[in-house]
């Protein structure tokens, strides 16, 4: 049996509502020399039974059956089983257009690169509402070289929008953190991959149906507060075990660490979010005592700041508050200021307030 074209993996855990949709849209690629690779992360559900159904009429179907170990383990079981020239990876409560793949890989053999990123779309299953997420616009497309467009980096990770060559994968170690219980492990994948691509294409069509309703889905839980620290704790380990990589990528870290660390702060539940401030603040120090940190990546006003929420926490939080929430007249500011830290902390405020107006 010779060798398909394209691999997909498929992490599955629990998604009986929404995996007959994505494999079927796999089976109808209009590709036709792809395998799918099922990675059964331990369902309770009827999602076994789904993916047996797919594995006894379509050869190109196959199962890996493992106990619960979570997303980044299965995407790495998965990619050790691929036989693809390329290697794919599809969340099984998504679905892909059906020309996907066939387009993507035309593209990379055409321009002979090893990563090609397309766009997608957002998918909302409740009133059937999709719009296009516009990672690939105009602006950052065609042929790049990620050094000169760092840009690619700040971005959302989507690594399913992505095909790579297998070989990409295996010579640069370009796997998943496989902690068990953890969330956002795309993100290190992501880093590696575009750091070990020395170029890649962006396309500017959309294929993929990111889901954005599912309730089961990591992106709704707030438990796991530190999980995006781990990855970029999984970036710096990368580096210096593969210290023939060019140095801009460690100053690319910090830039990532800021934007994922300010998403991660605002979609936390109240509660968590002294404890991820102090973690924030304590990352960025190490950063800074390293001496890796390069304001010049930073969007205008960032780097600022950075150096914030770095040398005045306790006035950090009220801040960016109120910043959230522009609805909040002078006397509601003035309030937040008081109860977090009396006269003396709205006072410092006002103060800074009237510094930045002169200075910006």
């Amino acid at each position: 049996m010779g060798s398909p074209v394209v691999s997909v993996v498929v992490p599955i855990f629990n998604v009986e509502a929404f995996l007959d949709e994505c494999l079927a849209s796999l089976a109808a690629q209009t590709l036709a020399d792809i395998e799918v690779i099922c990675v059964n992360d331990g369902s309770t559900d009827g999602s076994r039974q789904i993916i047996q159904r797919y594995v006894d009429g379509d050869s190109r179907f196959s199962a890996i059956d493992k106990a619960n170990s979570g997303y980044g383990d299965s995407i790495n079981q998965g990619i050790e089983r691929a036989r693809g020239e390329w290697v794919t990876i599809l969340e099984s409560d998504d679905f892909i257009e059906p020309q996907a793949y066939e387009r993507m890989v035309a593209c990379g053999e055409r321009h002979g690169v090893p990563l090609v990123k397309a766009d997608f779309f957002l998918h909302w299953t409740m009133g059937g509402y999709v719009r296009r997420f516009n990672w690939c616009e105009r602006s950052l497309s065609g042929l790049v070289w990620p050094e000169c467009e760092r840009e690619v980096f700040f971005r959302k990770p989507s690594i399913w929008s992505a095909i790579y060559r297998k070989e990409l994968l295996d010579e640069g170690e370009v796997r998943c953190l496989p902690t068990p219980g953890a969330s956002y492990q795309d993100a290190g994948f992501n880093f590696r991959a575009l750091a070990q691509a020395r170029t890649c294409y962006l396309m500017n069509e959309a294929f993929v149906h990111y889901r954005q309703d599912n309730e089961g889905s990591s992106v709704n839980s707030p438990a796991k507060v530190f999980c995006v620290c781990d990855e970029y704790q999984g970036m710096l380990d990368y580096l210096a075990a593969h210290p023939e990589l060019p140095d801009w990528l460690l100053p690319t870290t910090c830039r990532m660490r800021y934007d994922t660390y300010l998403w991660n702060y605002d979609r936390l539940a109240p509660e968590f979010r002294p404890a991820f401030l102090d973690r924030m603040r304590s990352d960025f120090m190490a950063e800074d005592k390293a001496g890796y940190a390069d304001p010049t990546l930073f969007a205008p006003g960032a780097w600022r700041h950075r150096a914030f929420i770095i040398q005045e926490p306790e006035i950090f939080e009220p801040m960016h508050d109120l910043v959230l929430d522009g609805s909040s007249g002078k006397q509601e500011t003035l309030r937040k200021y008081l109860d977090a830290g009396g006269p003396a902390l709205a006072a410092r405020a006002f103060a800074r307030s009237i510094t930045d107006r002169i200075t910006a």
